[in-house]
């Protein structure tokens, strides 16, 4: 079975590597590896090395454009990489091509598959984030495909509703056998490998823009920096910088000036999936907007401060704290945390089988061929 797998940038690659590994292992599958976006951007760390390093034997850098200034550059973007890959599935041949999430050059990538009538199958169905224009990009993805994988059984229904004609199965979250797998980082090893001392209390962050409120980040990223300047009292911060979304560039920059001015804050552009998780695991808390807030970080289970609208409509689990983007709520959550010490529960994203129910339904696929 002829596969393809689409990936641009390093969240997802990290997602994705339990089913790679799981393709690469099983002689059943012929595994390409479609790597753009970021992966092949300095700026954002370069994270086509983290891919070649995994070994996988047909590995396709397709370049496309990056630019994110604004919403012209991102229209501009999505119609440059539907172009790119017009020539890239024009001679190619899958049985099924996989695509993740709710990114616009996923989008992109997978719209210029319709006029040839490939099967894509889109994992993380059905998942809604009223905050982030990626809501649409990820509900017409599954709208393009013929098989979608969910994380839980409220994913499953509104996956149906969306796209009916799809064939839709509740796998779990592929992050899940990540993190029950993965060999992680002890504090020494953290800090050879990126000279950060963990054994510091620390707060992880991972900020993107609000890009259906794009007038708003400017505002949102002071507030965030302004309730650090507080909380770096008591706490090293590890912050991420956020992906190629609409301004993220002019968040990136505000970031940087501000870290200059305090040590305190590491800013990284790319841990890499083992080191971003041996960062939330040895963190004392996350504060942000990201979506590994909510599917990562149940699983050990951490606090989140979830700030804005950006990941609105996910299921809130109880280690979740939702707040406007103001450094006063943030400081108020964070006095809460300190005064719950921990939080326990388990895991609604399944069971850390992804890869495998994956597999086996795939393989059923091919058998109606």
């Amino acid at each position: 079975m002829k596969i393809a797998v689409l990936t641009s940038s390093r969240a997802d690659f990290g997602i994705y590597l339990p089913l790679l590994k799981a393709f690469q292992a099983d002689d059943f599958f012929d595994l390409d590896v479609v790597a753009f976006g970021t992966h092949l951007s300095r700026q954002h760390g370069y994270t086509i090395n983290e891919i070649k390093n995994a070994n996988f034997e047909n590995v396709y850098e397709v370049e496309t454009p990056l630019i994110n200034r604004n919403s012209v550059d991102i229209s501009k973007n999505i119609g440059e990489t539907i172009t790119v890959f017009a020539d890239f599935w024009s001679n190619k041949s899958y049985d099924y091509i996989i695509a993740l999430g709710d990114r616009y050059e996923m989008f992109a990538a997978v719209t210029a598959t319709t006029p040839f009538v490939f099967r894509i199958a889109h994992l993380h169905a059905g998942e809604t984030t009223l905050g982030a224009i990626d809501n649409v990009y990820r509900h017409a993805i599954s709208l393009m495909s013929n098989l979608l994988f969910v994380s839980t059984e409220i994913y499953k229904k509104k996956a149906i509703q969306i796209n009916p004609l799809a064939q839709t199965f509740n796998v779990g979250a592929l992050s899940v056998e990540n993190l029950k797998k993965i060999d992680y980082l002890n504090i020494h090893d953290f800090k050879s490998k990126f000279n950060i001392d963990l054994a510091l209390p620390t707060i992880l962050c991972t900020f993107h823009p609000e890009t259906v409120n794009l007038e708003k980040n400017i505002n949102y990223i002071n507030e965030l920096l302004s309730s650090f300047s507080e909380l770096m009292k008591r706490y090293q911060i590890v912050i991420t910088l956020p992906n190629a979304d609409t301004i993220g560039d002019q968040i990136k920059e505000i970031i940087i000036k501000f870290g200059q001015h305090n040590p305190s804050l590491k800013i990284v552009d790319s841990f890499g999936m083992i080191g971003y998780l041996s960062c939330m695991k040895l963190s004392s808390f996350m504060i942000g907007n990201t979506s590994s807030g909510f599917v990562e970080a149940a699983f050990f289970p951490k606090w989140v401060i979830n700030i804005g609208n950006r990941q609105d409509g996910r299921i809130v689990s109880k280690n979740i704290i939702s707040i406007p983007v103001d450094k006063d709520a943030i400081l108020e959550a964070t006095n809460f945390i300190e005064g719950e010490n921990s939080v326990s529960f388990k895991s609604i994203y399944g069971d850390g089988e992804t890869a495998s129910k994956i597999i086996k339904i795939l393989k059923k696929e091919y058998e109606k061929f």
